[in-house]
């Protein structure tokens, strides 16, 4: 199969293809291989040569698992000038072993220490720039507007306003919450941003780096607050039987008012008979009064590797795919956000909402998956989903987590 640009599928072996650079030549990895992603790339690389008549690209298009199982290989064998990657705990693995590149000249020169603001916390390691995002989108509580209207129910700014609208939905026979635990992540996602509105952004992180204990007093603060949704029975029954995508029906059909997910919900949500009149989002709320919120937004990056051979072209093109008008472009194309401050969103009202907090966001959490270490998160999701089910068990698990930590962390 040809493209404009040459490319090729490859699969987890492929790294060994990679051909070596010359000069004016850029060779780039990018693990965007679904239609969107590739036809937004293609976008983006035709007008990088167009804006740099001197380099010629070459990109090798991968599908994400293979390339989650080649990255490894092909930065420590034949690195690529640029590879695709994602922003905080998932990059600190190959910073710590010296295979990406510090790229903090890049945001300096650009200016994108102010426009790339609100990612810039997820971006950096020991005080320096490993990459540069181009794309995230955002998490929060999308809800039922009609009703919330038809009950009298305001959007919620503060956790007693939350529990409040709850108490008022479960009295008229409506689930205040749906979920579907059944994959595990969607009961991260709650329990990220309860963490994130009890602790804040830096306890998030200290926490899936492996610096606290999950039996530390904060920790079971967080869950001291979850019971006060579970208690009640503010979720719906039955949750561990369906996958994110079977608990929206709950949500469609009026029998649950709220969910806690990120926004490529909109989509099966609309596609099912909601609109625009009838579905709403807002932040979730605050908990710990002042605390400066935070908020869950995968990001993904681009980043040089160490043993790139075209650094100087590399930093050209990382410079390019920050820019504003770049980012608007790419994210049409993406149905996703920019990065850039200064980029123009989509006409779409969850987009707006979205770009607004996370633009005006402390810090950006990679979600909780992305943020541990994959050992760490296989065994934090479950216990999350099991407590979830009996809390009465919280303390085993978090015990059995503690003892995870220390065996991931080597402690």
């Amino acid at each position: 199969m040809k493209f404009t640009i040459k490319s090729a599928v490859l699969g987890s072996a492929a790294w060994a293809l990679a051909s070596t650079a010359f000069a004016g030549e850029l060779v780039i990895n990018y693990d965007g291989s679904d239609p969107a992603p590739k036809a937004a790339f293609t976008k983006v690389i035709a007008d990088f040569e167009a804006a740099n008549p001197d380099i010629k690209v070459k990109w090798n298009l991968f599908d994400h698992e293979g390339y989650k199982t080649s990255i490894r290989n092909f930065l420590t064998a034949e690195a690529p000038d640029v590879a695709a990657w994602y922003a905080g705990n998932r990059m600190k693995p190959f910073v710590d072993a010296g295979l990406f590149e510090d790229v903090s000249d890049v945001w300096e020169s650009a200016g994108y220490n102010e426009t790339l603001a609100a990612s810039a916390p997820s971006m950096t390691i020991d005080g320096k720039k490993w990459g540069v995002p181009y794309t995230y989108y955002q998490w929060g509580v999308y809800y039922r507007k009609d009703i919330f209207k038809d009950l009298g129910i305001e959007v919620p700014q503060n956790w007693e306003q939350f529990l409040a609208a709850c108490a008022k939905l479960k009295e008229n026979d409506i689930a205040p919450i749906t979920i579907g635990t059944k994959f595990l992540w969607t009961a991260a996602g709650v329990f990220d941003y309860l963490n994130l509105r009890t602790n804040g952004y830096e306890f998030h992180n200290d926490l899936t780096a492996g610096k606290v204990k999950y039996t530390d007093p904060k920790v079971q603060a967080v869950f001291d607050k979850w019971d006060e949704l579970i208690e009640p029975g503010y979720f719906i029954k039955n949750h561990a039987t369906y996958s994110w995508q079977e608990a929206l029906a709950p949500m469609v059909q009026g029998k649950a008012a709220m969910y806690v997910m990120g926004n490529f919900a909109v989509a099966p949500l609309k596609k099912a008979g909601l609109t625009d009149e009838t579905l709403g989002y807002f932040q979730f709320p605050e908990i710990t009064p002042g605390l400066p919120k935070a908020e869950e937004a995968p990001t993904d990056t681009f980043h040089i590797p160490a043993k790139a051979k075209n650094k100087e072209d590399a930093r050209k093109f990382l410079a390019f795919l920050a820019q504003a008008d770049v980012q608007t472009e790419w994210n049409e194309t993406l149905g996703q956000l920019p990065v850039n401050s200064k980029s123009q969103v989509a006409d779409d009202q969850f987009l707006k909402a979205g770009f607004e907090v996370l633009n005006n966001a402390k810090g950006i959490a990679q979600f909780y998956d992305r943020d541990a270490p994959a050992a760490m998160a296989k065994a934090g999701m479950e216990g999350f989903q099991e407590y979830m089910i009996n809390p009465d068990r919280r303390q085993k698990i978090l015990e059995r987590l503690d003892k995870v930590a220390k065996r991931v962390y080597k402690k």
